[in-house]
Order: C-alpha cells, then sequence, then structure tokens
C-alpha cells in the first residue's frame, strides 16, 4: 500500500513552492519596511493557552484544536492560531515590560476541518503583531500595510470591513442587549445558537448558518453602544484610512470569530476564491496580555493565510520572475566537465546576479543543448576538450538569433553581465 499524505494537510510541490517563496519574500519585504521583526515560534503550546486566549466557547477550542497528552501527561495543542502564543513568548521572555514590540512569525496552524479550497488542516499564516501601543494610528498602519501588500503584489478585487468592538465594559452591556433580543426569538435559534445564548452570545452574531441571517440583521448593532472613548479612537482610524486613501466599510455584524477582540476589528475579503472570501483578518486584543498573565498591555495584529493568498495572487494572473538560469553550461568530456565545475563557481564569485545551472548527468552534446534548451537559460556556455585547452568556451544565444560566439575564460562574466543587461 502506497502512503498518502493526511486529509486536509498537503504537499506543496516545486512547481507551486517557487511562486510560494516570491510571495513570501515581498510580504517579509513589506513588513519589514514597517519596523517589524520577525519572532520563531513553537508549533506546540500548553491546551490551556489557547483555551484562556481564543475562549471556551468557540468553535476551534470545542471542534478544531489537534491536542493530546504528552508521556508526562500535560496536554498540548498543535497552534490552530498564532497570537496566543507571540503574546506567550511576549511574557515568558520578557518582552513586553515596559517595552514597546513590532514583531511577526510565519509558519504553519493547525485546525481540525472539514477540508475544502481554501481551508485545509494544515494551513500557513503570517502574522504580525503590535504591542505596547494605545492609539488608533497603529491600527490604521496595520490596516494600511496590508493595502501595500495588495499593491506590491499585483492583487485586486479585495474590500477592506471595519468594526469597533468597544471595551469590556461595553461589551457587558451589549452582550445584555443580546441576549435580551435573542431570548425573544430563542425558539427560531439552531442548536449552537442556543448554547452560545446562555456563554457568549457575541458568537451567535459570527453564525454562518444562513437560516440565522434574518434574525442576526435585526439584532442591536454593537456599534451603538460604544462608550465615547472607543467611538473617538474608532472615528480616528477611519479618518487615517481616509487620509492613506485606503477605502473601507463599516460592518457593524463584524465580530471575529475569537474571544480576546476589543475595538478595532477588520477584514480583507475578496470576492474571487469562492465560499472562502477572508485573505486577512485581524484586531486590537487590549486585554489578552493580562488575562494570560502579564502586566496589562495594549495590542493589536493580524493573521493572513498563505494559501489563500497564493490562490488570489494566481487568481489576479500575478507574475513572479523567471525562474530559469540565466546560463546553462554545457561540458563534453571527463576534462570539459572539471573544468565546469570552476568555471560556474567562478561566475558565481564574480557575478552573484548571474544565475548558471550545469548540465549533470553526462549526456551527448546534441542532449545536452536540449537540455539548455528546456532549462529557460538565455546563453549556453560550451566548452570540450579543444576549448579547454584553449582557454575559450563558446557562447551560445539560446532566446535570439544571434550567432554563436567564442569568449575567454577570464571574460566570461563580464561579457554575460554586459548582454544580460540589454536582455533585461
Amino acid at each position: 500500500m502506497k502512503p498518502k499524505a493526511i486529509r486536509g494537510m498537503n504537499d506543496v510541490l516545486p512547481e507551486d513552492t517557487f511562486r510560494w517563496a516570491h510571495i513570501e519574500r515581498v510580504v517579509r519585504e513589506v513588513i519589514e519596511s514597517y519596523g517589524y521583526r520577525e519572532i520563531r515560534l513553537p508549533i506546540l503550546e500548553h491546551t490551556e493557552l489557547f483555551r484562556r486566549s481564543i475562549g471556551e466557547v468557540t468553535d476551534i477550542v470545542e471542534k478544531e484544536m489537534y491536542t493530546f497528552d504528552d508521556r508526562n501527561g500535560e496536554s498540548l495543542t498543535l497552534r490552530p492560531e498564532a497570537t496566543a502564543g507571540m503574546v506567550r513568548a511576549g511574557i515568558s521572555n520578557g518582552l513586553l515590560h515596559n517595552q514597546r514590540q513590532k514583531l511577526w512569525t510565519v509558519g504553519p496552524m493547525f485546525r481540525y476541518e472539514k477540508p475544502q479550497k481554501g481551508r485545509y488542516r494544515q494551513f500557513h499564516q503570517f502574522d504580525v503583531e503590535a504591542m505596547g501601543y494605545t492609539g488608533p494610528d497603529i491600527d490604521a498602519e496595520l490596516i494600511i500595510m496590508c493595502a501595500r501588500l495588495w499593491q506590491r503584489l499585483g492583487l485586486s478585487r479585495l474590500t477592506l470591513e471595519i468594526n469597533s468592538l468597544g471595551t469590556a465594559e461595553t461589551r457587558t452591556r451589549y452582550r445584555e442587549e443580546l441576549v435580551g433580543y435573542f431570548s425573544t426569538v430563542k425558539n427560531q435559534l439552531d442548536e449552537d445558537s442556543i448554547r452560545r445564548l446562555g456563554q457568549n452570545p457575541l458568537r451567535i452574531l459570527d453564525s454562518k448558518n444562513p437560516e440565522m441571517q434574518q434574525l442576526i440583521a435585526a439584532a442591536p448593532l454593537m456599534l451603538d453602544y460604544l462608550d465615547a472613548e472607543s467611538a473617538e479612537h474608532f472615528d480616528a482610524v477611519k479618518g487615517f484610512l481616509d487620509s492613506a486613501g485606503v477605502p473601507f466599510t463599516v460592518n457593524p455584524r463584524l465580530v471575529r470569530g475569537l474571544d480576546y477582540y476589543s475595538r478595532t476589528v477588520f477584514e480583507w475579503l475578496t470576492d474571487a476564491l469562492g465560499s472562502q472570501g477572508a485573505v486577512c483578518s485581524g484586531g486590537r486584543y487590549d486585554g489578552l496580555v493580562e488575562k494570560l498573565g502579564g502586566k496589562a498591555t495594549p495590542a493589536i495584529g493580524w493573521a493572513m493565510g498563505i494559501e489563500r493568498l497564493v490562490g488570489l495572487f494566481d487568481a489576479c494572473g500575478g507574475l513572479i520572475p523567471d525562474a530559469a538560469p540565466d546560463v546553462y553550461i554545457v561540458a563534453v568530456g571527463d576534462k570539459a566537465l572539471a573544468a565546469a565545475f570552476g568555471i560556474a563557481e567562478s561566475l558565481r564569485d564574480e557575478s552573484p546576479s548571474i544565475s548558471p545551472e550545469l548540465n549533470l548527468g553526462g549526456g551527448s552534446f546534441k542532449a545536452q543543448l536540449k537540455r539548455a534548451d528546456k532549462s529557460g537559460a538565455s546563453y549556453a556556455v560550451i566548452l570540450g576538450d579543444n576549448e579547454v585547452a584553449s582557454g575559450r568556451v563558446g557562447l551560445k544565444p539560446l532566446r535570439s538569433t544571434e550567432d554563436q560566439s567564442e569568449v575567454a575564460v577570464a571574460d566570461l562574466s563580464a561579457e554575460l553581465q554586459k548582454r544580460l543587461a540589454v536582455i533585461s
């Protein structure tokens, strides 16, 4: 029986990896241009971390976490998201005491849910967090950073939705109103909503059940219950986005699926990926650090799914740099092959911008030229025993009608740089 990958956990094959790497490189460059530093986190954490941070009454904790007991009987969980781990790392490494941090990480996350296009059991995310910042300016910067990412990657068909969840006190008052409203229509609620009504009624607003949408649309609005300070904060965020030319829609039903959010929440959505429309989501979580045992610290962040980002990149016709080598070295004979190794390494030493590929595995002159053409290289460098003896190589254009010429080995790097500069 052939071995199979675990359902919902996919191999990323070489033809796709190059595209992923290009997108990841651009995302890293943009994030770091805003002053964020990389942090690398373990994929396993104590289960209690996620129960306390995400919330007991969430689909993630109730249904989707990969949780097991290790040999010491400790309950461990493969991380379903990165924010809790970022906060834990900040607390346990003393990064947050009287400090402000701009951090980012990237890697696999794990949720046991029904696999479908754009939603997998092992998926990958970029996660960006700013801790220790109180004002609305950092909220706006994180959202504007995303807009710059779309621009750099050439992505379209994205819209921004924002909302404010206010403070804990605001949500307590709003919770009472929701409980009162949904209690009057309790006989129309689905099973999940009835259970959440007594534990966390805001989660009802996050229901994807089509039969619940009319009831949800008639529910009280969080924005009507915002405290004055939260309303001022939200108005400032909107003003900064307007100033930066980033269009948005206020969605008063946007609550996000995790319990730790407060004040600003946002989602970047697309209609290009079917039902999996959220590409990047985030918001403030001003109470989470204290809840997990640290000193009260304001914080905000976002997470971006790489699989969905790659899917959107493809849907929008995104272009990646050519992966082909610049030059393919054809070597016929043992002496020529030995010399070719030296030529390839000299090119890499003298011209890091030039990417040479050396023919390996032997083959006739004709077969090697076929490989050179198939590689996509602009030029073939050709040498046999005669070229080794003369200290010169053949330089054959593969993508133009130029004639083949001879070049001294000592001049090869400079000649290739000159010719490749004209092509680019």
